[in-house]
């Protein structure tokens, strides 16, 4: 007889059974309200804030808390059928650093970010999101498709060959880059800052994360200096999600996947510049960035 979870018990996991020893190993089903509270547990709460040495919802995570809070020892195929019940799939984890203030993101969107949209439209300037990325021929590396059983074999070099590059998206679809050898420094960003002023036919704002070399004197001065030229802004610490660019660096990473590993840093750069003009000949795929909920307030 078929049944919901929340409402009733899962009736495969064998449904008037709770409280009799099963042959395999477990101890029946949940009850309707037992169902309702270990789904509203692991929808709500994090592992350890339930005092769990873990940080991941997995089944036999989620098996332990049922035998710690309700005292049930379920099988591992009963608590993955309670899951897929629940709506609940295996997901790859974003990460969130433990200094992020999620009040101080709510009111960087709710209340900075207006106000910078509102003096662009006055100054009738352009808002651009910046932000820098590596680049390696040693990068996870695509799927491809073989007969079964033949894996597929891709041949590439030991050395390790890396750039580094920063790139700057706007709204309207367009972008800029740059690449570079080693890490950013506050020379590097200023060239890059000119080339973006140059790009343009009037004043641009650059918002961009908290890396200290935007906060250096040296850029602090430049920036000041230009003013009427380019204008920086930050977006709140450890929000790299609500960045636009960061969309781009995804794209970018995944199109270099599937290209031959190049054994050198002139043909890397001339790889990812290729991918990099491509894009920039797409405006329409640039604005779609924009389209991600996390970043459809600079829409």
């Amino acid at each position: 007889m078929a049944a919901s979870i929340g409402a009733e018990p899962v009736p495969a996991i064998g449904e008037g059974d709770t409280g009799k020893q099963d042959q395999r190993g477990g101890e029946g089903a949940l009850t309707a309200a037992e169902a309702r509270q270990v789904r509203g547990w692991i929808r709500d709460k994090r592992p350890e804030q339930l005092k769990l040495p873990y940080v991941l919802w997995t089944a036999g995570v989620v098996r332990e808390l049922i035998w710690r809070r309700l005292h049930k020892r379920l099988r591992l195929p009963t608590v993955h059928l309670y899951l897929r019940r629940w709506e609940f799939t295996p997901q790859k984890p974003l990460t969130r650093a433990t200094q992020r203030s999620d009040a101080a993101i709510a009111a960087w969107l709710k209340r900075d970010y207006p106000k910078i949209a509102r003096r662009a439209q006055q100054e009738q300037a352009l808002i651009y999101w910046g932000d820098e990325t590596g680049i390696s021929n040693q990068d996870q590396i695509g799927r491809g498709y073989a007969p079964k059983g033949q894996t597929p074999v891709v041949h590439k070099t030991a050395k390790k060959v890396s750039t580094s590059m920063i790139s700057a998206v706007n709204n309207r679809g367009l972008m800029r880059f740059m690449c570079f050898a080693g890490a950013l420094n506050a020379a590097l960003f200023i060239v890059f800052l000119r080339r973006l002023i140059a790009s343009g036919s009037g004043k641009l704002f650059l918002i961009v994360d908290n890396l200290r070399v935007h906060h250096s004197v040296k850029v602090s001065r430049w920036v000041e200096a230009h003013r009427d030229e380019i204008e920086l802004f930050f977006l709140p610490p450890y929000a790299p999600e609500h960045n636009p660019d960061e969309y781009l660096n995804n794209e970018v990473k995944q199109r270099m996947r599937n290209l031959p590993k190049p054994d050198n840093r002139k043909d890397l750069v001339g790889a990812a510049s290729s991918v990099m003009r491509s894009l920039q000949r797409r405006p329409e795929r640039i604005r779609a960035y924009f389209d991600a909920a996390d970043v459809r307030y600079a829409a």
